[in-house]
């Protein structure tokens, strides 16, 4: 009897929860992004986000680790208390939506429990769009978030796997955030975003990041809070403006022949900041019509 109660409550939750999912489908891709710490999902493709947000989309930045150890001065649990305030402050900024797991910042392991936790946030979230750091990156939060992101691909549509969260009908297109580390290989962008007309809502949700862009972080100093002007908001300001003019604007110089394909030769020569995702190996294959509904900014 116990367990005939136990599958019929089961059975009421998961048509409840697939019920609230239905209910979410308003026709709107939906994305998901999987960072390592309270601010890689913003740093990588808060541009993109505000030009998702900007279209109704649904987009949800997820930091896999509470940050509680990247900051000079101060960690532990004030530490990630400030820096999930940061990141919703941001995702109010831009218009989408943030999370923080409760895992300590260099702990993350890629353990059955956790891929469990990434599984069913993509469930959860009924992601078109699932977005994270590859995983030949130089820190082990970014690599192990990119491999539990890898290792959910699959799981998300098998459904025996984490029954409790139904299973996805259709596999997600997965991609990564780029780096500059060549081996095993280099990042090849499959789209690239100009974030010309977004580039102050970017640097909206950067500005909201104060523990990280304005004190150091975890390798900051005093000197650091006098570089970058950290008791002065107008001034701060313009210091992240410049500092990250030029991030992005490597990101366009680096990868110009594919804002080219993308926008043709004349816009795409004239784009001065941009934001680049390469496709997974795993999830669904998407074809340049498929990328051109899941990137609705570009023209026909």
């Amino acid at each position: 009897m116990k367990c005939l109660a136990a599958l019929l409550m089961f059975a009421v939750a998961t048509t409840s929860f697939q019920s609230d999912l239905n209910a979410e489908d308003d026709g709107k891709l939906r994305i998901i992004a999987f960072g390592a710490h309270p601010d890689d999902c913003e740093f990588q493709m808060a541009g993109t986000a505000a030009k998702y947000a900007q279209l109704g989309h649904h987009v949800k930045l997820v930091s896999v680790t509470n940050g509680d150890i990247g900051h000079w001065r101060m960690a532990g649990g004030p530490l990630a208390q400030r820096r999930t305030a940061e990141v919703q402050e941001a995702a109010r900024r831009i218009g989408t939506t943030a999370e923080v797991l409760d895992i300590h910042d260099g702990e993350l392991l890629p353990t059955l429990d956790n891929r469990q936790k990434i599984t069913r946030l993509i469930r959860e979230w009924n992601a078109d769009l699932v977005i994270a750091h590859r995983p030949n990156d130089y820190h082990p939060d970014h690599r192990y978030t990119g491999v539990l992101v890898q290792d959910s691909a699959y799981m998300v549509a098998v459904p025996f796997f984490c029954p409790d969260t139904p299973p996805l009908k259709r596999n997600p297109v997965f991609m990564y955030f780029p780096d500059n580390f060549e081996k095993p290989n280099p990042f090849k962008p499959d789209v690239i975003v100009s974030i010309d007309d977004v580039f102050e809502k970017k640097m909206d949700a950067v500005d909201a990041l104060v523990s990280q862009v304005y004190e150091g972080g975890a390798l900051g100093s005093e000197e650091t809070l006098r570089q970058r002007h950290a008791d002065n908001p107008i001034a701060r300001r313009e210091w992240a403006t410049d500092s990250w003019q030029k991030r992005q604007g490597r990101i366009a110089d680096k990868h110009r022949a594919a804002l080219i394909d993308w926008y043709g030769e004349e816009e795409g020569k004239a784009v001065k900041y941009a934001e680049a995702f390469e496709i997974c190996e795993y999830g669904r294959q998407p074809n340049r019509e498929e990328l051109k509904k899941l990137f609705p900014f570009f023209g026909d």
